[in-house]
């Protein structure tokens, strides 16, 4: 008889954007005529800059001429592609990372997912509350979670860290030590940051207590402000305590053509049970080198291209683009009477709900009345509940059209 992994079953009935793509299209079978502006979502409408076309293009020619074909690539990744973003990403902001410490993935959503193969299933998780869903599923998948609780909407084995606006979104260090603290900045969903002195007592937080910080800078891109870390490694000891992830697909559009890279440095290290140090930058390449076969040649060539100076011209303009919209939403929800968050060094906009309805009730309502999609809080934790997402990711035209909606209805 088959065994199934039965903590699947302790995941909730479906993955939060799962179920928004249900109920929209339920919605418009029932109202063909209906013009829906998607919100939602975190993908990207600006096509793809001209320069990472032509560097694609270019690599795919040379898979067809049989003395520039390539086959396998390096399990890492191509070394053009570390070199630069060593360059451009780490050494250009005074951190010192080496290419060797780089991988190459396809996505920061899989490498957030896939990490948790080299931890121990008896790790403590730590995860900010309200938080990407993929940091908590992936662990409940693991068995690290407990059970759910369905009164408090909480795992019993997670610990949760509210960020509130009761305590402006600054996440205070947990009484009860984690082995794994995931943290996302510029946040995702709430748009929101930590500045260098909030991030420094992190990093000596996990130094002191021998934890793991899980970094997700995927929105670093889009950091205005110059007192926001772009990495963890700008923290003194960050390298210690931390592994980061980033992604191509906000930065310039991957979200079809899938790129990503983690750092894990080569000095950080757990433990087996009894206390022998590990390395996890070891432990690390043998998983990925055995679950996966990298990033094809076509795409690294297009990811390199970010990094020249036509591509890094190209991809702020993109980027002006997306948070002119943030900005459009912040201030006509404002100007609606919302109480409003982000939107500043990320292409999310957090809202307080009006009083008296849950986000999923104001959901179907903005999606009703106004035709237009966002994503529920709560679907991010129970702290989300009351607060509600929406991006800078759509074009410009319906995001003013979906402002001026909204406005119509609350104003």
């Amino acid at each position: 008889m088959i065994k199934i992994n039965e903590n699947f079953l302790k995941l909730q009935d479906s993955y939060l954007f799962s179920t928004i793509a249900k109920k929209v299209s339920e919605f418009q079978k029932e109202n063909p005529d209906a013009k829906i502006i998607k919100l939602g979502i975190g993908d990207v409408t600006r096509p793809i800059a001209n320069s990472i076309i032509s560097s694609m293009e270019n690599a795919v020619k040379e898979m067809g001429n049989s003395e520039t074909f390539r086959g396998y690539g390096p399990e890492q990744g191509y070394e053009f592609l570390r070199n630069k973003i060593v360059e451009f990403d780490y050494q250009k902001r005074g951190v010192d990372i080496s290419p060797d410490e780089v991988f190459i993935s396809d996505g920061a959503k899989c490498d957030c997912g896939n990490i948790v193969d080299i931890f121990s299933i008896n790790n403590k998780i730590a995860i900010t509350d309200p938080v990407y869903p993929v940091y908590l599923d992936t662990n409940v998948m693991s068995g690290r979670t407990g059970n759910y609780n369905s009164e408090t909407g909480k795992y019993d084995k997670i610990i949760y860290i509210p960020a509130t606006a009761e305590n402006n979104f600054v996440p205070q260090l947990p009484k009860e030590v984690p082995d794994i603290i995931y943290l996302c900045y510029p946040n995702n969903p709430t748009g929101t940051t930590l500045s260098k002195e909030e991030l420094t007592k992190w990093v000596e937080y996990a130094r002191e207590n021998s934890s793991i910080i899980l970094f997700d800078a995927a929105y670093e891109a889009f950091i205005t402000e110059s007192d926001v870390p772009h990495s963890i490694y700008e923290i003194e000891g960050a390298k210690e305590v931390a592994i980061e992830c980033r992604s191509f697909s906000k930065t310039a559009g991957f979200t079809g053509l899938r790129c990503a890279y983690m750092v894990v440095p080569k000095n950080l290290v757990g433990y087996t049970e009894n206390g022998q140090e590990i390395s996890l930058h070891k432990l690390w390449s043998r998983r990925h080198g055995t679950k996966f076969n990298g990033v094809s040649y076509p795409i690294q060539r297009a990811a390199e291209a970010v990094y020249s100076e036509e591509g890094q011209k190209e991809i702020r303009e993109n980027i002006k683009y997306y948070l002119e919209n943030a900005k459009t939403i912040k201030n006509g929800l404002q100007e609606a009477g919302f109480t409003v968050f982000g939107g500043v060094n990320s292409p999310y906009v957090w809202l307080k709900v009006p009083d008296g309805i849950t986000s999923w009730e104001f959901f179907d309502k903005l999606l009703s009345k106004a035709n237009v999609v966002g994503t529920p809080g709560v679907g991010f934790g129970p702290s989300g509940e009351g607060y509600f997402r929406l991006t800078g990711f759509g074009t410009k035209e319906n995001t003013a059209e979906a402002v001026e909606r909204i406005k119509k209805i609350w104003s």
